[in-house]
């Protein structure tokens, strides 16, 4: 009996539970209500304190005590605010956007596209991505050289691993505009910046992307794997993760196609010269490490470049770009190109390239002294010195048999 009764007590407290429950849920939606106003309220006044703080957006990161690379003990990165940084360097630029928006494009008729809408959206994404040379100046213990000779070094590192010129010239823009979110970095900084941009830009346009061990190496110990992971989230987050800029070669890979496309099904297929594309390149290589080339936009120094070797019809009918935009970037380039021109130019073997795609990756040669070359005025090679043989790369003694 005692079994029997415990088993009809339960049933019996059983439809009560269920009583008590459903009492519950007919409270619950009053409650929900109320809660849900409270949130409403909440979420509006958070809106309103982010829209009055908009403009104060910092990103601080403080290493550790203890870093395993040459890194200084305790350094914070802050983003200055935006406002200050437009005003700073607003009266600086020289971009030139009277022909910003042409009509007709000078893409041809797309079977996939429409070729204005295309030439448009390439456009307000340059516009986008800006840069500028008085980033310096934020900066009080780094000179412009130390950028030319950071920059060198990550061409010779993306010939080491064979990486394609896009992935340097993303690394180049990411830099730069990094620094202008920045303030009073140290040079000791710069390696680990620019490492990690190019580690970043790897992961964006390469397939086999070189382990970030091996990025880590080519630092001979300045920077750790974590220094780099590190610096990878705070450049990120300064960049609002905006990684998609279309960067000189792209610009330069656009230009060739349209002027020397005839079949408009292959657009997406090269129908340009290696050869050609190599040798504008590696002007374009050498311009880059000025930073006086920051004065100008990418795609006018890529058709500063093309006017160069080519001629100023062909630069119109495949950028639209008159002489009157491109007349300052020209003037600027011709010692460059002076310099350049001394330098063959010789398409490089790299393992498990294929022959179509050898022109697209980075080369690297003797940048620096050619720079130095630049800026001293002095065209011809100096006696005694030795020319730069373009297949290694570096300054090579002549062969035994060549000798005197």
């Amino acid at each position: 009996m005692s079994r029997r009764s415990s088993r009809l007590q339960a049933k019996q407290q059983q439809p009560l539970s269920c009583q008590e429950e459903s009492s519950q849920e007919l409270q619950a939606p009053e409650h929900l209500q109320t809660r849900k106003r409270r949130t409403a309220e909440e979420i509006k006044k958070k809106e309103d304190g982010k829209i009055a703080k908009k403009h104060q957006y910092e990103i601080k990161s403080c290493w550790p005590p203890t870093i395993t690379g040459g890194i200084s003990p305790c350094i914070i990165i802050e983003t200055p605010h935006k406002e200050s940084v437009t005003t700073d360097f607003s009266r600086f630029k020289k971009y030139r956007f009277r022909n910003l928006f042409i009509n007709p494009s000078p893409l041809p008729e797309l079977n996939w596209g429409n070729s204005k809408d295309v030439w448009l959206n390439i456009l307000k994404k340059e516009n986008r991505y800006a840069h500028c040379k008085h980033f310096t100046s934020l900066h009080s213990s780094l000179q412009p050289h130390m950028r030319s000779i950071l920059l060198d070094w990550l061409l010779e590192v993306c010939e080491v691993y064979a990486l394609h010129r896009e992935t340097f010239y993303l690394a180049q823009d990411f830099f730069d505009r990094f620094m202008l979110t920045q303030k009073n970095i140290n040079k000791s900084m710069l390696q680990l910046i620019g490492i990690t941009s190019l580690f970043i830009a790897s992961k964006l346009e390469e397939i086999y992307a070189p382990k970030i061990q091996e990025f880590a190496y080519v630092t001979d110990g300045a920077c750790s794997e974590d220094d780099i992971v590190r610096m990878e989230l705070i450049m990120l987050k300064a960049l609002k993760w905006e990684l998609c800029p279309v960067t000189i070669v792209s610009w330069l890979n656009l230009y060739l196609q349209v002027d020397a496309l005839k079949d408009v099904p292959k657009v997406l297929l090269p129908q340009y010269s290696q050869e050609k594309f190599i040798q504008i390149a590696q002007l374009l290589d050498l311009c880059i490490l000025d930073v006086n080339s920051l004065d100008f936009q990418y795609r006018t120094l890529a058709a500063a470049a093309l006017c160069h070797y080519t001629s100023i019809d062909v630069v119109k009918k495949a950028s639209g770009l008159d002489w009157d935009s491109i007349s300052e970037c020209v003037e600027w380039m011709v010692p460059f190109v002076n310099v350049a021109r001394k330098v063959p130019v010789k398409l490089k073997n790299f393992k498990k390239v294929a022959a179509e795609d050898r022109h697209n990756i980075q080369t690297h040669t003797n940048y620096l002294d050619m720079l130095e070359e630049v800026n001293s005025g002095v065209v011809s090679t100096a006696p005694g010195q030795l020319s730069p043989v373009s297949t290694a790369g570096i300054i090579t003694p002549p062969k035994s048999t060549e000798k005197k």
